[in-house]
């Protein structure tokens, strides 16, 4: 090689090193893959309560309450025995603490004004007289009145739960708070000074703590409905994990609220009759299933007692560490704290 093409080899291999395209360094980020992560922890959730109890006295000259007169549920059983329920079912995560209880001495004033009083109400809870119509609470008045979106905003309370009797006008559940949506009941109108989503649960002394599972239940079939509403087919966990035989056949999985997995109409929990079902593979292997399908009947959920049932439900929601598909795989996140649900 002359000089002259040893002189023309050297200034082309200079000139290569300085317009080579650079190798791509490591990033310190990790990408996202699918949304999808093993890692991210399953959090604890301290939940603080305002509890509202309306239980009027009925007899002014013994002070005998509502609830005492018709021999109905002491409140604090049930709540005792509601939050148990719901920190067994949860694994652990999620832990109701009563922040404040306020007893009411008067009957809820509903959507048109009106109030029932003793004298007006007993007829109609005895079935001699027509109950008052429009039915539904005055929220907004009930807002107004305890300063729950104050309360709300300073982070003092989280949601809150209101006990009562037939016709006091209450939905199972109904949430406030910005973008708030439906929870087993319409979103509460100018609520938006909260500056965080709340849920107002609406349980009665009346019934038992099954009722009370039952409410909380539907919110959360109305809580992951709205999580997984931008997921389809397969991403979709939440339409999976509901599945039952007579809806899906030969792809069962843990049901719904009013139908376990070989129920054939609504609130058959008591059915004998085997089904194949992966309730199994949800409650041990979510999220990397293994295919764990068994023959399941009411025994496996308590033999048709509701409170039996819905406990079962419950427990088989995820609550495991990780992300799949963008989700959470700790289910209970948004259930419990609705201000983790996408907007």
């Amino acid at each position: 090689m002359t000089w002259w093409e040893r002189m023309l080899s050297s200034l082309l291999e200079w000139l290569l090193t300085i317009f080579r395209p650079r190798p791509a360094q490591p990033s310190s980020v990790p990408m996202p893959t699918s949304g999808s992560s093993l890692d991210e922890p399953a959090r604890v959730l301290n939940r603080n309560v305002l509890m509202l109890v309306f239980d009027p006295v009925v007899d002014a000259e013994t002070g005998v309450r509502l609830s005492q007169s018709e021999h109905w549920q002491r409140v604090e059983s049930l709540v005792g025995g509601f939050m148990d329920d719901i920190l067994r079912s949860s694994a652990g995560l999620v832990r109701y603490q009563i922040a404040e209880r306020i007893n009411i001495n008067a009957f809820p004033q509903l959507r048109d004004g009106y109030r029932y009083t003793a004298p007006s109400y007993l007829p109609v809870l005895h079935g001699t007289a027509p109950p008052h119509t429009p039915p539904e609470a005055d929220y907004t008045a009930i807002l107004s009145e305890y300063n729950i979106l104050a309360r709300v905003a300073a982070g003092r309370i989280d949601e809150v739960w209101i006990f009562a009797f037939p016709h006091a006008g209450f939905y199972e559940s109904v949430m406030g708070g910005p973008g708030a949506f439906w929870c087993n009941g319409p979103p509460l109108s100018n609520s938006g000074a909260s500056r965080r989503r709340f849920v107002i649960m609406g349980f009665s002394y009346e019934r038992g703590a099954g009722e009370m599972l039952e409410s909380y239940c539907h919110r959360v079939e109305s809580i992951m409905l709205q999580t997984f509403r931008g997921s389809t087919a397969d991403g979709n966990l939440w339409e999976r994990f509901t599945r039952y035989e007579k809806r899906a056949p030969g792809s069962a999985a843990c049901g719904t609220v009013h139908f376990a997995p070989n129920s054939l109409r609504e609130y058959e929990w008591d059915n004998p009759e085997p089904v194949q079902s992966e309730c199994y593979d949800w409650l041990q292997n979510f999220p990397a299933f293994r295919g764990d399908v068994r023959a399941v009947n009411a025994r496996d959920w308590g033999g048709g007692e509701i409170r039996s049932h819905h406990t079962w439900w419950l427990s088989h929601l995820p609550h495991v560490a990780g992300r799949t598909h963008g989700v959470h795989n700790n289910w209970w996140q948004y259930v419990a704290d609705p201000n983790r649900v996408p907007p």
